[in-house]
């Protein structure tokens, strides 16, 4: 591009008297275009943020791969040969039993809540296999209890302590639905009632976890869900997380059958996969404020063609070519393109920074497992959005820009 047509595209997209509406329609589909690519770079970073913001929750009390067994009875006889298969593992960074059951709990009061109890090992964080150990408001799993009527300590959910009121060194029933007896007096099953003593309770910000979790030894919790010395199954963290799949699929070929390893992913694949389309959808349907911008620039150009045909006919007439009045368009067109994008682009960024640190949008963690909007800016996602907002920008040129350069000189002069 030679100098001179940069300096006629200049002169076309300033203002001046007679051509007030045709800067008027430049601006509006300049701001089109910041819109949408301010709408893009949001809806793209919230996405990307709730998947972060639901990973992180997930994985603090969720591991990263769980080995389990083929059948309804959710029960590992033989755990410690797996354990030490599963220690021995490349990538394999911690690994521990744990006991998964359900069960019924009160405070004392009339309200009973339902509950889901872990069986974990008393960690104190050093080699945890998850993140709880350091989600704890008050106490820690050591389970210490000081009551001598309590057959142990046990951690709650803060969600759940505060519905029960429930807090460190109260004494709370659990019914366990394992090691019923029948009574022949009354002629039905009579559940096994246990006493524990709340030594801590844990916030992990996922609404499932705070609202439900009980968490207790895992050797009192195989006696509690009547396993024995049998336990749920193993679970493990690994040194990479997103490769957590592949480790599972290392440990089925070692353990065989009937052994089973699901990583995170598997166990949360269909909330993310809802998550990813939903990215995609709505990356599409923004786009299409981008694709109305494009049409505002078609117009624009094709408005400045029709309203500048004189002095196209006057250039062509003193020698410029169909190619340099080609460019001159081509030129408004990527002017209004990156102009808006730059704008769009700063918005988008700011807009984004302002919603995730001073938390904007609240939300019901009982309905969207979170509390507040998160927003993650990705490096991939911005450029994609630059990158096709500069593209659709410069295709709008294309009609406009062809149009004035197919202008004859005589034909052009003579118009009115």
């Amino acid at each position: 591009m030679s100098r001179v047509e940069w300096w006629i595209a200049s002169r076309y997209l300033r203002s001046r008297r007679a051509s007030r509406f045709v800067s008027l329609i430049t601006f509006i589909a300049t701001a089109g275009v910041a819109l949408g690519v301010m709408a893009l770079i949001v809806v793209t970073g919230v996405m990307s943020g709730l998947q972060k913001d639901l990973r992180e929750k997930i994985l603090v009390a969720n591991p990263h791969v769980r080995v389990l067994t083929y059948g309804e009875g959710l029960r590992l006889g033989d755990w410690p040969r797996v354990l030490d298969v599963v220690r021995k593992t490349d990538g394999v960074l911690a690994a521990a039993p744990f006991v998964l059951s359900q069960g019924l709990m009160s405070a004392g009061h009339d309200y009973a809540e339902g509950v889901a109890v872990i069986g974990l090992e008393p960690d104190t964080g050093r080699m945890s296999v998850t993140g709880l150990p350091r989600a704890f408001t008050s106490g820690d799993l050591r389970f210490a209890a000081h009551s001598s009527a309590a057959d142990g300590g046990v951690v709650l959910g803060r969600r759940l302590a505060d519905r029960l009121s429930a807090f460190p060194g109260t004494l709370v029933t659990v019914v366990s639905p394992a090691g019923s007896r029948f009574n022949s007096a009354l002629g039905a099953f009579v559940p096994r009632y246990w006493r524990f003593e709340v030594t801590g309770v844990f916030e992990t910000g996922m609404y499932e976890y705070d609202n439900t979790y009980v968490v207790m030894p895992r050797a009192v919790a195989q006696r509690f869900a009547g396993l024995d010395s049998a336990v749920s199954g193993i679970e493990l963290r690994v040194r990479d997380p997103w490769r957590a799949d592949r480790v599972a699929r290392v440990l089925e070929d070692r353990l065989g059958f009937p052994y089973r390893a699901l990583d995170w992913k598997a166990q949360n694949g269909s909330l993310f996969s809802a998550l990813k389309l939903e990215k995609l959808a709505m990356s599409v349907i923004l786009l299409l404020i981008v694709l109305v911008a494009a049409f505002n620039i078609v117009s624009t150009l094709t408005m400045a063609v029709t309203d500048r045909t004189k002095e196209i006919g006057i250039l062509r007439a003193m020698g410029m070519t169909g190619r340099g009045i080609r460019t001159i368009f081509v030129a408004q067109g990527v002017v209004v393109g990156v102009v808006g994008t730059a704008l769009g682009t700063l918005g988008g960024i700011a807009v984004a920074l302002a919603v995730d640190r001073y938390r904007l949008v609240s939300l019901n963690p009982s309905v969207y497992f979170i509390d507040h909007l998160p927003v993650e800016l990705q490096a991939a996602d911005v450029a994609f959005v630059i990158v096709a907002s500069l593209a659709i920008a410069v295709l709008a040129t294309a009609y406009p820009a062809r149009r004035a350069a197919a202008l004859e000189p005589v034909e052009a002069i003579r118009h009115e």
